[in-house]
């Protein structure tokens, strides 16, 4: 079919973080890519907001970190969550979380460049959208997704303009379906989806009122409240949450769900975001109020064909964990540089069945860590409440401070409890510690099965082996500025990376000259290892190699290069390019 016949190449449906990033990043690699989206803009709410270190490496990679920088709440601010009786009331506890406390700072300082942010999905869905409409993707709002049929060459896909009633086709070469927890896309492409749907439910009223006496002096991003008013459902604590430091909020409560939607009176609502903060004089402007259902599943297969689902369609979870956007932006920066390669000419379409492979499994993971999470306030609740008292959570409290036995065994078990829920506020393993596996990857045969060190979903583990992040080191650039190892690799390409004892590979893939292929000869001017941290995380010889692709991950490594001249390590290059990407060699 000629090229005229399509309308564009990847048509995606939904603009939320699976779908503009999807956007933007083909917009960047200069495929062409229209969005549409059956409402007239883009998230009117704060919905998710954690932004987690490889989150902000795509961003970084895409170009957008300062950008984000600049909306966010920055990563101090996100500080300690803390447990409390309301916001105004005596402490229970507090927890350094998302890497700030000092036991973990160095850590995240070590994994990555970039810090965690706080960045509201109303102003990230925005932010992603701009970046991608300038660089050339088409956005079409209020535009309602109605169906597809697809065949060997493209996919035909049904479209309204919800304002005028008009129904119209667009025909494009692929199709991404990113129309979050009630996807039809997914629906009609037949992908099943596996687990519970709504079995739990919680109340969220947006609001403003200064409550900066309360919490400038101890920054959070969320405030656990333990109060019997706010007692229902798993987590059994009330919620606040900043969303502008410290004059925009979010109050939130479980409610039973076989009793009716809950009562979001203006009167009903005052009355509890006062209990929560504690100040039964507080004067708010209410926004909005809103229920959110607790999903707890997940999609084995995320693709059929020319379409592809990702985001919240393929893996349905609450928001404990700060799992979901973040994990919504990585499904696409998996799947646009695939995408771009087929259709460049780069690599065969055989490439595209590794985005399934590699993404389902992790979406398993974070839809199983995020229910945990939930569960995981058991414990902590047992601390400070005392069944059949008439005020369960004052009783416990006083319990919980007694100076006697059963206060000092009270006390311990908090400790303990606050220790596990640093699986849900300090997991960095859960958040970088991804291993993919398929064609897409080739595995080293030298390489034992990997052990941890540490605890995997609470550290990160930097490793070169195939289907690992490539580590983060500190280089130093040409303008004698420090540079990331991530920073020289990526934006679309593949990259060879060498010492100077591997001229040998320098020297094939110059004479290849490939144009998605470049080198980084690490010693070399623009990539010094002044530190010499990467020789210290590189786990290959100096003269070896490894292949970096345009998401950041090793595809393939060669511990050492000693013998090889131009001829056989171009050899040796070519045919791995060849499997990695289902090319011709």
């Amino acid at each position: 079919m000629k090229q005229e016949a399509f309308q564009t190449d990847v048509l995606v449906v939904g603009s939320g973080p699976m779908g503009a990033t999807t956007a933007l990043a083909l917009a960047t690699y200069g495929v062409r890519v229209q969005v549409v989206n059956r409402y007239n803009w883009t998230a009117n709410t704060p919905r998710a907001h954690i932004t987690n270190q490889r989150a902000m490496e795509v961003l970084r990679d895409l170009g957008l970190e300062d950008d984000a920088r600049r909306q966010a709440t920055p990563w101090e601010w996100m500080g300690d969550t803390l447990f409390t009786t309301s916001l105004a009331g005596p402490e229970i506890a507090r927890l350094r979380t998302w890497g700030t406390g000092d036991e973990r700072i160095g850590d995240y300082l070590q994994a990555s460049p970039c810090p965690m942010l706080d960045l509201p999905q109303n102003k990230m869905e925005p932010m992603l959208v701009r970046h991608a409409a300038a660089r050339g993707a088409v956005f079409s709002f209020n535009t309602e997704y109605l169906g597809h049929e697809q065949d060997a060459d493209g996919v035909t896909v049904r479209l309204r303009d919800v304002l005028s009633g008009r129904e119209y086709a667009v025909r494009a070469r692929y199709l991404v379906g990113a129309d979050g927890a009630r996807s039809k896309v997914m629906d009609d492409a037949g992908l099943e989806l596996r687990g519970q749907l709504a079995r739990a439910a919680t109340a969220y009223v947006l609001f403003r009122a200064d409550l900066s006496r309360y919490a400038a002096h101890r920054p959070s991003i969320l405030y656990w409240i333990a109060t019997s008013n706010a007692a229902f459902g798993e987590i059994g604590l009330g919620l606040l949450r900043a969303i502008e430091p410290w004059s925009q909020w979010i109050a939130g409560w479980g409610f039973d769900m076989e009793k009716g939607e809950p009562d979001f009176s203006p009167e009903e609502i005052r009355r509890k975001v006062r209990i929560l903060v504690g100040d039964p004089d507080l004067e708010i402007e209410i926004d909005n109020a809103s229920v959110w259902y607790v999903n707890q599943a997940h999609a084995p297969v995320y693709s059929k064909g020319r379409v592809f689902c990702g985001g919240d369609a393929v893996h349905r979870h609450p928001p404990s964990s700060g799992l979901g956007s973040n994990t919504c932006m990585q499904d696409a920066f998996n799947l646009a540089w695939k995408l771009a390669f087929v259709l460049r000419g780069h690599a065969g379409a055989g490439l595209l069945a590794s985005y399934s492979l590699e993404r389902a499994p992790v979406g398993a993971q974070i839809v199983a860590r995020a229910n945990q999470s939930r569960l995981d306030y058991g414990p902590l609740n047992q601390c400070f409440r005392e069944p059949g008292a008439a005020d369960p959570v004052a009783a416990g409290l006083a319990r919980l401070a007694s100076p006697d036995a059963e206060g000092v065994a009270r006390r311990a078990a908090l400790a303990k409890a606050l220790g596990l829920k640093n699986y849900e506020f300090n997991a960095q393993g859960v958040e970088l510690n991804q291993r993919y596996a398929s064609a897409a990857v080739m595995a080293d045969p030298d390489a034992a099965e990997e052990t941890w060190a540490r605890d995997p979903q609470l550290h990160a583990q930097a490793s070169t082996r195939p289907g690992a992040k490539l580590p983060h080191a500190w280089l130093v650039g040409g303008d004698g500025r420090r540079v990331s190892t991530l920073d020289v690799v990526g934006r679309g390409k593949f990259t060879l990376v060498t010492g100077l004892a591997g001229q040998a590979w320098k020297a094939a893939a110059t004479e290849m000259d490939l144009p998605f292929l470049r080198v980084v000869v690490i010693g070399e001017p623009g990539a010094l290892d002044s530190y010499c941290t990467w020789q210290a995380l590189r786990e290959i010889e100096e003269s070896g190699a490894l292949l970096v692709r345009p998401d950041g991950i090793v595809a393939w490594r060669r511990h050492s290069g000693e013998g090889l001249d131009p001829a056989s390590a171009g050899a040796v290059l070519d045919t791995v390019l060849a499997n990695l990407l289902d090319r011709a060699r």
